[in-house]
């Protein structure tokens, strides 16, 4: 016979390791996406098309944006989904708001008689320096 001690037995298993994190556990913040820079671009892009009507969708797709890393960093991972999906919705809004501002902007410069317009304000700017 040898000498060697029988091994110890293993540990309790964790009843909670299997069900994931506990409720109101941090999660890491790239779990879920947070659409906050394409929400930020389309805004900015909406203001500089004169495009007012598609900020306001753009500042609430923002303010979905940045609620996804605070829910996610209250344990809130079904919370911090929905606010993300409102996020996605509210930014393709402001894409599809942000495309017709730039079509209406070309129109109106080609053919809605606004380039004759641009090249007389310029002319005045011109002739007042």
């Amino acid at each position: 016979m040898s000498a060697i001690p029988p091994s110890p037995p293993p540990p309790p298993s964790d009843p909670y390791a299997a069900s994931g994190p506990l409720p109101g556990a941090p999660i890491a913040p790239g779990t879920v996406p947070n659409y906050l820079a394409w929400a930020i671009i389309v805004t900015v892009l909406s203001i500089c098309l004169c495009c007012i009507v598609g900020t306001i969708p753009g500042i609430v797709a923002i303010v979905f944006s940045a609620k996804v890393n605070t829910l996610l960093g209250q344990g809130d991972l079904a919370g911090a989904q929905r606010a993300s999906n409102t996020a996605k919705t509210w930014c393709w809004v402001t894409t599809a708001l942000c495309i017709i501002g730039l079509l209406w902007t070309v129109y109106s410069l080609m053919w809605g008689g606004g380039m004759e317009q641009y090249q007389m304000m310029i002319e005045q700017i011109q002739n007042a320096g």
